[in-house]
């Protein structure tokens, strides 16, 4: 199902996607992690790659791809990935169970949302 309008929120890095019968705001971070790029989710389950340190994520740019995607563009360089008009639906529809098993899995895997980083001096 194709929305009929999709907003860009900048400043709170999400994105509106506006249907007939409902709308869904889903952050970048969440986007960035369910990306349904094959280095993200492999060629199979088993392939997934549990991504984290993603909580500061934020669009870089989207591009329309025809009529039945968009590929975003991620301020971490993650560029590989082309949502389907379905798949964003899906994303929407399912997020409460999508979030809750993601922070499962970051916990489990002993990992967080905010991005680590390594202080180098010269």
């Amino acid at each position: 199902m194709i929305p009929s309008e999709i907003k860009v929120h900048k400043k709170s890095a999400t994105l509106e996607l506006i249907y007939k019968d409902v709308s869904h705001t889903l952050s970048a971070e969440y986007l960035r992690v369910y990306s349904p790029s094959a280095e993200v989710r492999g060629h199979s389950p088993e392939q997934t790659v549990l991504q984290h340190g993603k909580r500061h994520v934020t669009f870089k740019e989207i591009e329309p791809q025809g009529n039945y995607a968009i590929r975003l563009i991620f301020s971490d360089g993650h560029d590989s990935g082309i949502y389907s008009w379905s798949y964003l639906r899906e994303l929407g529809d399912n997020f409460d169970s999508n979030w809750a098993d993601y922070l499962a899995r970051l916990e489990e895997a002993g990992k967080s949302r905010e991005p680590q980083f390594i202080a180098v001096s010269n």
